[in-house]
């Protein structure tokens, strides 16, 4: 191996989903590249739906780990981190399809600017392959939680691809991250579970140092929610009880007091009315449970305070 070409972790979390995980495997056996590959698999306390014991044979080149405890999308990952040697580690979701040069040009990317800790490639959707789901993500506005990612729902017609920049988010479906970095910035925090995770692993990335970059030369499918759906008690617990955690880990004390107030006066009612029109029984009682696991636990707890 050529030695200014780092070796790379690619690693993946699979619950409960093995016909999707499948899939992500075949695409990744058939991607050419000149690097050298480690492939690791986490089954992440899959119940229902574990993957087969014959799937060590059929997939030689996996390393296979099997977790008896579900740790959530940062915990599951970290799992297959913490078994790397790779200088790159290459983070993608299970439900993400393999394009031709993405390895290469992300680690292309990590090569020619040191000073990048984390890239992302374009991201478009599975069932709408003409569709982009992320192009980057625009700032974080402290004071609602709120930003949006740049280029959703559009139809790719190559306007973002001049893109190869800093970003002030990764996307977690797909996001390489320079080993060193990483060891500065420690792995992702295990209690947030599911959402912001990836959010909160760019800001101590960048707190050590490193930019985030988005290169949209590079190009991953996402078929996106396989695995808590489009809407759930359990996405709805989480989204708001990590946005709020999101901004207590990072934000400054004026920007929390500022949107401690805006969440408790705009954003709870308004999801309490939504949740009442379209009739979502029990997601009301998901809100204020995530305002109330706030309340009563520190930021590193490891309570996630889930319960269905």
């Amino acid at each position: 191996m050529n030695e200014t070409k780092k070796n790379i972790s690619i690693v993946t979390v699979n619950f409960n989903q093995p016909g999707v995980t499948k899939e992500l495997l075949d695409s990744i056996a058939s991607h050419k590249t000149q690097r050298e590959l480690e492939l690791i698999l986490v089954d992440n306390g899959s119940t229902t739906s574990p993957l087969p014991e014959s799937w060590e044979a059929e997939f030689p080149a996996v390393t296979l780990i099997r977790s008896k405890k579900n740790t959530g999308f940062a915990g599951g990952n970290n799992i297959g981190i913490r078994q790397a040697r790779g200088q790159y580690l290459f983070l993608v979701n299970n439900d993400t399809e393999f394009t031709p040069q993405l390895v290469d040009i992300l680690a292309d990317t990590l090569d020619a600017h040191p000073q990048v800790g984390m890239v992302s490639p374009k991201i478009r959707y599975h069932r709408q392959p003409d569709t982009l789901q992320y192009a980057g993500y625009s700032p974080m506005n402290y004071y609602t939680a709120r930003n949006h990612c740049i280029g959703q729902f559009e139809k790719d017609r190559g306007q973002y691809d001049s893109l190869v920049g800093a970003t002030a988010f990764a996307h977690g479906a797909a996001m390489m991250v320079r080993r060193e970095a990483m060891e500065k910035a420690g792995l992702m925090k295990e209690n947030y579970f599911l959402y912001y995770e990836e959010l909160d692993w760019c800001e101590s990335i960048r707190r050590a140092g490193y930019e985030i970059w988005v290169n949209m030369q590079a190009l991953i499918y996402h078929k996106e929610s396989v695995s808590v759906g489009k809407k759930s008690a359990l996405k709805e617990y989480f989204m708001n009880r990590n946005r709020i955690l999101f901004i207590r880990r990072n934000a400054a004390w004026h920007q929390r007091c500022v949107f401690y107030l805006y969440f408790s006066v705009v954003v709870a009612p308004r999801n309490i009315l939504s949740y009442i029109r379209e009739k979502q029984r029990g997601f009301t009682r998901q809100l204020l449970r995530a305002i109330a696991w706030n309340l009563t636990h520190n930021v590193n707890s490891a309570d996630t305070g889930w319960k269905p």
